[in-house]
């Protein structure tokens, strides 16, 4: 049995007998405890609650909360909210995007950095806004993209180094 299944066992033996009302509370501790979504994790929700896999995907996929892959070390937030929008965020996503190799909703190879677009970050007078695990940068031109993530690339290896 691998590591994952292991974490979910006392999750599921909390819901069991729990009905579909019980689905999207289970999904979100699944996510807290393994960090997302699997396909293991899936199949085993599947079982223990004798619903089909493909309901709960359903489910699963109609809530933005609800990742699919491994979120990287430094999670990438880019306001697309209205404010930033006008500000040029689009070309701050581009950015990102070139920068790191990755479109949103995907980590990169090496698990430092995971992107994802937001509707608005509630900093909009500050825009275009982006945040790497909560932490904001304000007032972002595409130049500043490439320096930005050089310096949590540089922390990651820092930390390696430690």
């Amino acid at each position: 049995m691998n590591v994952e299944i292991k974490q979910l066992e006392p999750i599921l033996k909390k819901y069991e007998g729990g009905g579909r009302d019980q689905l999207i509370p289970l999904l979100q501790e699944v996510q807290n405890t393994v960090g997302y979504l699997s396909r293991e994790s899936i199949t085993c929700i599947s079982r223990k609650m004798n619903l089909p896999a493909s309901k709960i995907y359903g489910v699963a996929t109609f809530y933005n909360q609800f990742r699919f892959t491994p979120q990287g070390k430094y999670h990438v937030q880019v306001c697309r909210g209205t404010a930033c929008h006008v500000k040029g965020s689009a070309a701050i996503l581009e950015a990102l995007q070139k920068e790191l190799g990755v479109n949103p909703g995907q980590t990169t190879r090496d698990g430092l950095f995971s992107l994802e677009v937001v509707a608005c970050i509630g900093a909009c007078g500050l825009a275009p806004v982006i945040t790497v695990d909560g932490e904001f940068h304000a007032r972002l031109t595409p130049e500043l993209v490439g320096e930005i993530i050089e310096t949590y690339r540089r922390k990651a290896a820092e930390n390696v180094k430690a």
